[in-house]
């Protein structure tokens, strides 16, 4: 037996909440290759948008939520795995259309874990969780164009957030002047400690600006990313990973064409390992463990519904480690 988060929804509606289920109610062997138990997950956004039902996240019910997961493996009939080994997870679906990590137990594609580096515990890959991974995703995808620290400022929009936050410590530690747009004027001491240089609002615009940022990771989508996309300088980069603010683009193809810039998508669900370990060995390297501290809370998994509605009204910031006992 073990505790999990358990989301159901049927004919009586929507409900999440902590209970015991039996091991064998987890996905068989024949679907999944390692039972492990995870010590920590961590609430990014979309597993909000999952306990809250404010999205259509969950795809199979019931569900048991948590994309990120990190602690030890029990059971193996993988290769790569076995029992004591030490593991991190994001991603894959999971918490979508198969059992995740929010749970005492989980058993996962030995494919899909990546070994939990060496600089980190298991508390520590959930502060930085799918939303660090992403950022530095995005931070790849920045320097695969060329960006160097040097060419200009970037700007991070929705920085209080996971990616944001992770992204600022990122872009600064490695030497690049940092912008933080932000829709929370109250936070501009926690993103300056962080390491952003310049705190802004994240206000609309033309669709052709003054040119002012050489490279932008944008967590929000919609208005923001197209205002972002205006003020790119000439040759820039934007890394889009998020769609916090919206689905939609409001944008022109002038920053395109006259500008010549680029607009680079960044995914994390399904990024190919050799992908994830690079992302993973970077931020082993790059990443301050003092910083990831400072914007990193921790909740037991009994109230991690009641965070999650706190994420979703924009309540929180930076990252939220679960604690799974």
């Amino acid at each position: 037996m073990f505790k999990a988060l358990l989301l159901e929804k049927d004919d009586a509606g929507f409900r999440a909440g902590l209970t015991t289920l039996d091991e064998s109610r987890l996905p068989g062997w024949e679907q999944a290759d390692v039972l492990v138990q995870p010590e920590y997950s961590t609430l990014n956004y979309k597993d909000a948008l999952a306990l809250t039902n404010k999205a259509p996240v969950v795809r199979t019910w019931p569900m048991v939520p948590g994309i990120d997961g990190a602690g030890t493996v029990l059971e193996s009939r993988h290769p790569a795995w076995q029992p004591g080994d030490r593991f991190v997870h994001n991603g894959w679906g999971v918490g979508e259309t198969h059992w995740g990590c929010l749970a005492e137990r989980a058993r996962l594609k030995g494919d899909w874990l990546v070994k939990l580096p060496a600089a980190f515990t298991p508390r520590q890959a959930m502060a930085i969780g799918t939303a660090g991974f992403t950022a530095m995703l995005c931070v790849l995808a920045l320097e695969r164009h060329g960006l160097q620290p040097g060419d200009g400022d970037v700007l991070v929009t929705g920085a209080t957030g996971g990616v944001g936050s992770v992204a600022i410590a990122l872009l600064s530690r490695l030497g690049h002047r940092v912008t933080a747009a932000s829709g929370k004027p109250q936070e501009a001491d926690y993103l300056k400690a962080l390491g952003a240089a310049v705190v802004i609002d994240r206000a609309a615009g033309k669709p052709l600006q003054k040119e002012r940022w050489a490279g932008v990771v944008d967590a929000l989508g919609s208005h923001t990313l197209a205002n972002a996309l205006a003020q790119t300088r000439y040759g820039g980069v934007v890394a889009a990973c998020g769609l916090a603010q919206g689905l939609d683009l409001p944008a022109s193809v002038a920053p395109f064409i006259l500008r010549g810039i680029t607009l680079a998508g960044v995914d994390s669900v399904m990024a190919p390992r050799a992908r994830r370990h690079e992302a993973w060995d970077r931020l082993a390297r790059d990443l301050d463990p003092a910083l990831l501290e400072r914007m990193t809370s921790e909740v037991p998994l009994v109230e991690a519904p009641t965070v999650a509605e706190r994420l979703i009204s924009g309540q929180m910031r930076g990252r939220c480690v679960v604690r799974i006992d």
